[in-house]
């Protein structure tokens, strides 16, 4: 046999090397040691994978019982005011005779300067951009940074009503009988109104009623998701405040 540590070549069974006395057994022990002290370490748990369920129905922070009920009135409004406007129809524009045309407006109209720099045909596309933009960033910032789901919600039910909004102003691109900004329409500013121009470009001005009506329902859709989600959190949260205080 030859000794693990000087190679002398010696006969078998002995019990230490004939050279370097080295015991046998106890070079074992050590050379097993070793092996242990550079086993590898074992993987750490691998973390659970993201779930959408925890980002659309769980948010930071205590629920409380007057931000439920806070929640529930502002839920009960949203119903009611959107029911008015989704089922009122495209030809009517109840939506832009509403407190929230207001509201919309001086997006709208930021949207031009920021997208001016952009070209002509961004500049013209930039109010209708920035109006639906502006509920957009609500939306993944509420849900995204603060995880407020709720709130965010609320901003989803906003971005379908400025989707409402801008549905008679589409279908309007032909006809010209809207009001506009600067009390024209758009038969008495050729050029003035953002439709016209932009499906002009396109060669689109027929189908501006069918796009305006495209606009009109798909906002409808979007509140009414937007009301069921707001409903299914409030429902998890009337839940867990009754368990809360069924705890006290």
């Amino acid at each position: 046999m030859q000794c693990p540590k000087c190679g002398f070549e010696q006969e078998e069974g002995g019990a230490e090397c004939a050279r370097c006395g080295v015991i046998f057994a106890r070079l074992a022990e050590l050379a097993e040691g070793e092996e242990g002290l550079y086993r590898p370490a074992p993987k750490p748990p691998a973390e659970p994978a993201f779930r959408w369920q925890e980002l659309l129905f769980e948010e930071a922070g205590e629920l409380t019982p007057a931000k439920f009920w806070g929640r529930a009135a502002l839920f009960a409004v949203l119903v009611v005011w959107g029911g008015r406007l989704a089922f009122s129809s495209l030809a009517s524009n109840r939506v832009g005779e509403s407190f929230l045309h207001l509201v919309n407006l001086p997006f709208h109209e930021a949207g031009h300067v920021i997208f001016g720099f952009l070209g002509d045909f961004l500049h013209t596309l930039g109010g209708t951009l920035g109006q639906l933009l502006i509920p957009a960033i609500c939306l993944g910032t509420l849900l995204l940074r603060q995880r407020d789901p709720f709130g965010a919600s609320v901003a989803l039910w906003w971005l379908g009503e400025n989707f409402l909004d801008i549905g008679p102003y589409v279908a309007d691109a032909r006809a010209g009988r809207l009001m506009l900004l600067g009390g024209v329409t758009g038969r008495d500013a050729p050029g003035y109104h953002d439709w016209e121009n932009l499906l002009g470009r396109l060669h689109l001005l027929d189908w501006d009623e069918r796009l305006g009506a495209l606009s009109y329902n798909f906002g409808r859709l979007v509140m009414l998701a937007a009301l069921l989600w707001a409903a299914e959190l409030l429902s998890r949260q009337w839940r867990e405040l009754r368990r809360s205080q069924a705890g006290d």
